[in-house]
């Protein structure tokens, strides 16, 4: 228990520590009825082209590997979304659904496991100074979060992918 709240208080200070300062009551997690196509391959755009598509806040979280604060608005806003699925909000990709989600209590959304692990990528990140496992989607390379392992909750992977939920669209309904 005392390593889990170490690490709780870690990755706390480490995404407070990559903030930009953001008012946070701009950062949503966007809605939408329906499911969004799923890409069939890669997706790629420039910077520029990336910078329109997505808001202010997807484009800092996506883009730019930023933050959100915890236990902030999008966190509310998950903790109380019901069956559904969770799409890359650059690029439509399924990522999660409902099934692999849990409240870590982290303050930012939580999942056990990919829902389509072929759109999730993950890769060693050491840009805070610590040795963190960073989490993309596989298909536009969006930033989502990072994955920590062995923190023992109890799920079936042992597994909390921590994730900026403004890097996510929501779609209710059967997963």
């Amino acid at each position: 228990m005392k390593t889990h709240l170490h690490l709780l208080t870690l990755c706390a200070a480490l995404s407070l520590a990559s903030c930009s300062g953001r008012d946070e009551k701009k950062t949503t997690m966007e809605t939408q009825s329906e499911k969004p196509a799923e890409p069939a391959g890669k997706v790629e755009k420039t910077d520029a082209e990336w910078e329109k598509a997505l808001t202010p806040e997807q484009y800092e979280i996506l883009r730019k590997s930023g933050t959100e604060r915890p236990h902030g608005e999008v966190y509310k806003e998950f903790k109380k979304q019901g069956e559904g699925s969770y799409h890359c909000a650059g690029c439509g990709a399924l990522l999660f659904t409902s099934k692999q989600k849990f409240d870590s209590g982290c303050g930012w959304p939580s999942f056990y496991d990919p829902a389509k692990a072929e759109n999730v990528l993950t890769r060693i990140d050491t840009s805070m100074g610590s040795t963190r496992v960073e989490v993309t989607c596989a298909k536009c390379g969006g930033h989502l979060g990072h994955v920590f392992e062995g923190e023992g909750y109890s799920t079936p992977t042992d597994k909390r992918y921590c994730i900026n939920g403004g890097g996510l669209k929501f779609v209710p309904g059967k997963p």
